[in-house]
């Protein structure tokens, strides 16, 4: 699926980050990457983004249990270690625990994509979660869902002690690429992917699960910033209006309005660049889908309807000697 996204469409990412140390650090260390979900093919550009990094083959992700039994792809995911979970906190806990255990103690860097929002982003959903968010008292957020903290912070404690950090990924597409989809992809047409690429150290992290939760909330919510002060003299009372916006709500709205993260939202601009395609790999996967072809051609050769006459020519010989034998005592 990367392979045709990168090769048949010709479909590109495009990464803002600090570079000397994305340089430093991504792809040495294992990595928890959080991302918005608000697109058709966020998934898949996040992979893509892995492949460009080398870390395909380590890149695993949290689905429901269900999608393990998908044909090929669900295949896959089971066979190449995704975490599979129930739908039950009890069970899940547990599930986490023991496979992020297993996938920590592997000698190469692992990275693990989780989509905090937990369901993509759609208008009723949105609203929904504006519910949500009044009555916990907390902020509500234009561009995203408020973000679930259970397999969060239940998966942090399993990365500490080791070579690791959050990355804080946002992803958005321009205008020009109207609605980014599989089909559009499939079709050939190439869509580019913007990402934004904060490093944020596990030391910077509460250890309790309430404050780990708070934390994330917080990623959503930060920086908070006064948008008005409206002041009305009357009776000597003073009124206060406040709007609370998070730097990755900001970032968004000003991606929608601008096709730029920085130009509106007050985050500190950091130039962009492109990660270069892996020639090996994908000359890999040429070969994988031409033995593919040939494995196919070979199964339409070996068909019964495809092989020899042997139980036809037996049988016409067979009729030809009983005929012959018959014409001879006749004789």
């Amino acid at each position: 699926v990367v392979f045709l996204a990168e090769w048949w469409s010709n479909s590109n990412v495009v990464v803002y980050s600090d570079k000397e140390e994305f340089d430093k650090y991504c792809g040495k260390e294992h990595g928890y990457l959080l991302m918005n979900h608000r697109y058709e093919i966020d998934w898949l550009m996040g992979w893509f983004f892995c492949e460009r990094m080398s870390l395909l083959g380590n890149c695993k992700t949290y689905a429901k249990k269900s999608i393990q039994y998908v044909p090929i792809l669900g295949w896959a995911w089971k066979f190449g270690e995704c975490i599979f979970l129930e739908r039950s906190w009890e069970k899940d806990k547990e599930i986490i625990g023991r496979q992020i255990r297993e996938l920590v103690d592997y000698p190469d860097s692992m990275w693990l994509l989780l989509m905090a929002e937990g369901t993509r982003f759609t208008h009723e959903k949105h609203e929904a979660s504006k519910i949500f968010a009044r009555e916990k008292g907390l902020p509500q957020l234009n561009h995203h869902l408020v973000p679930r903290t259970k397999g969060f912070t239940s998966s942090i404690p399993y990365l500490r002690g080791r070579p690791a950090a959050v990355y804080d990924i946002q992803i958005a597409f321009k205008k020009s690429d109207k609605e980014p989809t599989v089909m559009r992809m499939l079709l050939g047409l190439p869509v580019e992917a913007h990402l934004y690429v904060e490093r944020i150290p596990l030391e910077q992290i509460p250890e309790a699960e309430e404050a780990c939760a708070q934390w994330l909330h917080e990623l959503y919510q930060k920086k908070v910033r006064f948008a008005d002060l409206l002041v009305f003299t009357l009776l000597t009372c003073l009124s206060e209006f406040v709007v609370a916006k998070s730097n990755l709500d900001r970032m968004q709205d000003s991606f929608f309005k601008t096709d730029d993260f920085f130009a509106e939202s007050g985050v500190k601009r950091v130039d962009g660049f492109n990660l270069k395609r892996r020639p090996v790999p994908d000359l890999v996967h040429i070969l994988k889908i031409g033995i593919f072809l040939l494995l196919f051609k070979m199964i339409g050769v070996t068909k019964i309807s495809e092989a020899s006459s042997y139980g036809k020519t037996s049988a016409t010989l067979t009729s030809e000697s009983k005929s012959s034998s018959v014409t001879d005592k006749t004789d």
